[in-house]
């Protein structure tokens, strides 16, 4: 492009470059302005506090700007060989350009504050719309390739100023984005009231048209904008890849397929298809697909023939998929190509187009500069592997007895999701008499962006391991979050974490949850001498906050018959241990338990195995109350009432002949169909013993019907006991056609 043509295109002192961010073809636009223009000043947009020094250390993209404000925030910005802004810094910086980002930090509540149903978002949807149904293409990625990837001629700073003008339009931006244009227009003022030479703007597309109009004029300031700064947040660079930049596993913003536009970029339009097939077709062959050099031959024609019909000069992305799809897939596609829709692959997309979306993804991974500046996290990790001898791979043993400080330096960085270290054994519970822990060490590639990214927690392992465990809790993973802060050994911040915990117990409603938290909890302050947890702050917070809520949450339970629950049976169980065993941090007197337990076992609108794990959590804690009065005669619940009376209160029961006795009489008085209806549901209420303890049952049975015999063979059968009963019940109905019949 040539210097008259740019002036007929842009101002003369301010030249703005809309782009789009990871196309090559707006990088390559940017990178011709910058060897024309020779600008004094680049303008970025970018987060304005990070130092641009720190991106020209010489880093192997994709590499990402990592900000955070901690507790509050986190985000990236990624950049790859390609991203107009990295041809920006980079060309720029070597031009001699002072090169600045003008856009406020990632964190800043102009961010935050997105109001989505702006009039320049529906302009933006509605222009896409039309142009989309123009061009007949089926998203906004496909009319990009189209109108500019597949075209990149000396006319596309022209094209593209028509193009983002249109997007924009007249219509107002929200708040977010007027606040935004506004600062960085106070950017590219302060840089022409210097005088120093041509401005160079590369921002968004989006933001040209504003930034163009609100330059016009000089508003009077002087200097260059503050910086805002945060108080407890940072940025750093960290090692991107390929596939974190990709849309179709989840990244939204800029294009999908990085690895096509990474091939797009270094060797044009016609190599890129042709190596684009070739991926495809390597990845099949490794997957054990047949793929013979005639379907390779189909497919490369019909790409061609595609590209051909579509106007494009050599063929496209799409064009070469669809000539892919169509050569390689015989059968009928489940799903939609995934290239005809933003977002990740839908389930039960076919294997083949799998394959060639994940070639298209590419796999390479960035490399930062071994002088790039990191968090102190990063440093102190680095130190305690090396000081631990876990810096290397295979096999570790721990002894948590003689090594504690090592197992809590690898459940740390388990915990934070650092890739390379994989608990493969070891204690699941506070009762668990397991010693030792096993784990398998290994390298990757991720480690060092996962430590940094780490950093937003806190700036040491135990400070950043406390606060993701406290921000982190999940309704279902109350427990596994205690069991983790035990195993990490942060008793320092014990009283923090457990207030946490506690604040989540007594925000949900789920029963089997806040009973898993309170077993784990109970288990850690009756038995873990161990891991050091026995009696401490942090198991008495959730046992205090759990205990009342467990209760409160049994009492609302309404239902009518159905199959046990065995989550809510335990959560039963668990608040008899806290009573029963940690009566100074229950929060619940027995007393009050016993009440609760009184009213949901004689509820009729309960469900019976809530109302016998009620009844026998009274009984388990001292209550005056017989079993055998409460068993319902209904066959199609007595199995799950026994169920929940003998998950809470099995040895109260077990030598309960007044019990035995009133079963005994309700099984023997049920017809064959009954007792093939209640029969699955007794078995699961006598899973609850242990072999000996139903000896004993057995034993007690025999000796009331006067028989012999050895009651260990009665748990021995050699038939199926249901197959017996579906036998004896399918009999019954026999006699009863032939009764009915006069011919029995």
């Amino acid at each position: 492009m040539t210097t008259d043509r740019m002036k007929a295109v842009w101002p003369a002192d301010a030249v703005f470059v809309g782009v789009r961010h990871h196309s090559p073809a707006c990088a390559r636009l940017v990178a011709k302005v910058i060897d024309e223009l020779r600008p004094a000043h680049v303008l970025i947009e970018g987060p304005a506090d990070f130092p641009v020094a720190d991106l020209l250390l010489g880093h192997e993209p994709p590499v990402a700007i990592f900000s955070y404000v901690r507790g509050e925030h986190m985000s990236w910005s990624p950049f790859c060989d390609y991203s107009p802004e990295w041809i920006a810094l980079t060309r720029g910086h070597a031009a001699g350009a002072q090169v600045r980002f003008i856009d406020y930090p990632a964190w800043h509540k102009a961010f935050t504050d997105t109001n989505r149903y702006a009039d320049a978002e529906r302009r933006y949807a509605e222009a896409m719309d039309v142009l989309c149904r123009a061009f007949s293409v089926d998203n906004v990625d496909v009319l990009w390739d189209h109108m500019v990837e597949a075209h990149p001629d000396e006319r596309l700073a022209e094209r593209l100023v028509t193009y983002f003008d249109l997007v924009r339009g007249e219509a107002d931006a929200g708040e977010t984005d007027t606040a935004r244009e506004a600062y960085m227009a106070r950017w590219v003022r302060a840089a022409l009231r210097t005088g120093e030479g041509p401005v160079l703007v590369v921002t968004g597309g989006f933001h040209r048209p504003a930034l163009v109009a609100l330059c016009a004029e000089d508003d009077g300031a002087t200097g260059w904008p503050e910086v805002p700064q945060a108080e407890e947040g940072g940025s750093y660079l960290v090692p991107y890849s390929h596939q974190r930049l990709d849309a179709f596993t989840g990244y939204q913003s800029g294009m999908p397929s990085p690895g096509y536009y990474q091939r797009l970029w270094e060797s044009g339009a016609a190599e890129a298809a042709r190596g684009l097939v070739g991926d495809v077709v390597t990845r099949l062959r490794g997957r054990g697909q047949v793929v013979s050099t005639a379907d390779l031959i189909a497919a490369r024609t019909m790409a061609t023939g595609l590209a051909a019909l579509r106007g494009h000069p050599e063929p496209a992305r799409t064009d070469v998929l669809d000539g892919l799809v169509s050569a390689l897939v015989s059968d009928g596609l489940d799903q939609p190509p995934p290239w005809t829709s933003r977002g990740t692959l839908a389930p039960g997309t076919h294997p083949v187009v799998v394959e060639m979306v994940a070639a298209l993804t590419g796999e390479r991974v960035g490399v930062l500069h071994p002088s790039t500046p990191a968090p102190p996290l990063l440093a102190e990790v680095t130190g305690l592997l090396v000081q631990h001898g876990l810096d290397g791979a295979g096999e570790v043993v721990v002894d948590l007895a003689a090594d504690a400080e090592r197992s809590r330096v690898l459940n740390r960085l388990r915990v934070l999701r650092v890739p390379g270290f994989t608990r493969v054994g070891g204690p699941v519970g506070g009762g668990d008499p397991v010693a030792v822990e096993r784990w398998r060490l290994h390298p990757s590639d991720l480690r060092l962006p996962a430590l940094i990214e780490a950093a937003a927690h806190g700036a040491t392992l135990a400070d950043a391991v406390a606060s993701a465990l406290s921000g982190a809790v999940g309704v279902g993973a109350l427990a596994t979050t205690l069991f983790d802060a035990v195993l990490c050994g942060l008793g320092a911040v014990a009283d923090q974490l457990g207030a946490a915990l506690a604040e989540q117990v007594a925000d949900t409603r789920d029963l089997a949850a806040v009973g898993s938290a309170l077993a784990t909890a109970v288990g850690l302050w009756r038995h873990d001498r161990l891991l050091g947890a026995a009696g401490g702050p942090l198991a008495a917070a959730v046992i205090t906050a759990a205990t009342p809520r467990a209760l409160w949450l049994v009492e609302g339970v309404r239902g009518g018959p159905g199959p046990a629950e065995p989550a809510r049976l335990a959560a039963v169980a668990a608040v008899r241990d806290a009573v029963r065993h940690a009566p100074s941090v229950a929060g619940v007197r027995a007393e009050v338990a016993i009440g609760v337990a009184a009213r949901v076992a004689a509820a009729s609108d309960v469900p019976p195995d809530l109302r016998g794990a009620a009844l026998g959590l009274g009984r388990a804690l001292g209550a005056d109350v017989h079993a055998a009065d409460a068993v319902p005669r209904e066959a199609a619940t007595v199995g799950d009432w026994l169920a929940g009376l003998f998950a809470v209160a099995r040895e109260e029961v077990l030598d309960d002949e007044v019990l035995l006795a009133a079963l005994d009489g309700i099984v023997a008085a049920m017809t064959e169909h009954d007792f093939l209806v209640a029969l699955p549901a007794l078995r699961q209420a006598f899973e609850f013993f242990p072999p000996a303890e139903r000896e004993s049952i057995a034993a007690g049975l025999l000796r009331r019907r006067a028989l012999t015999g050895s009651a260990r063979s009665l748990l021995r059968l050699r038939a199926d006991p249901v197959a017996v009963a579906e036998g004896r019940a399918v009999e019954e109905a026999v006699d009863r056609a032939l009764a009915k019949a006069g011919l029995l």
